[in-house]
């Protein structure tokens, strides 16, 4: 089961001061630790757990905004980022809260990766900025999508040609959803590079459009 996003209010209203701390708290899994983000006039503070640091933004050398669809819930975007001498961090746009219940976070999600762009502007880091997928995973996932999407529309095809109605109908129903999830997915994880000023609106919840 799935929860709707529980955020209120817009980006704009919330935008913050100038520095003031901005945080962001998660809960990769039901048992593990809760992750907690919080963004200084400095740099980054992290904790998990026991387990915590501090990484100047001087320091950040990379970023990766993704599309994570998951099973428990179908939309979930990660940031990723990587500095020297710190572990690489993973910010969630969705937090465990049951066994059966993802909860969606997009306003404070958005808000925490768009501050976290601007002050790493602000102060000047050097930043290789990615978007979506990895090209060596991305471009051979995307070939098995186009061939089962063609082996699922000719089977839909013979379907009907055989008068088999219920059978092609079922899977054109499973054909549909097939796709509509395979475009959103590989859709927005494109891979690419963007800059700090201009971080990718499809890869950010509730600015998708």
């Amino acid at each position: 089961m799935t929860s709707g996003n529980a955020d209120t209010g817009g980006h704009g209203a919330d935008a913050p001061v100038a520095g003031e701390a901005v945080s962001y708290d998660y809960r990769p899994s039901l048992l593990g630790a809760g992750w907690h983000f919080s963004l200084t006039p400095a740099g980054i503070d992290w904790s998990a757990g026991a387990r915590g640091g501090f990484v100047p933004y001087g320091d950040v050398r990379g970023l990766r905004l993704s599309y994570r669809p998951t099973s428990m819930q179908s939309h979930r975007f990660v940031t990723e980022i990587w500095s020297r001498n710190a572990p690489a961090l993973r910010v969630v746009s969705t937090t465990w809260k049951s066994m059966v219940e993802q909860q969606r976070q997009d306003a404070t999600y958005t808000r925490f990766v768009s501050d976290l762009h601007a002050r790493l502007g602000a102060a000047r880091a050097t930043v290789d900025c990615e978007r979506g997928r990895p090209p060596l995973i991305y471009w051979p996932g995307l070939v098995v999508f186009v061939g089962v999407t063609i082996a699922m529309a000719a089977l839909i095809v013979r379907a009907l040609q055989a008068h088999v109605i219920a059978g092609a109908v079922f899977v054109a129903i499973f054909f549909a959803l097939f796709v509509r999830q395979g475009w959103l997915f590989f859709g927005r994880n494109r891979p690419g590079r963007y800059t700090l000023a201009a971080p990718p609106r499809d890869l950010l919840p509730g600015n998708e459009r």
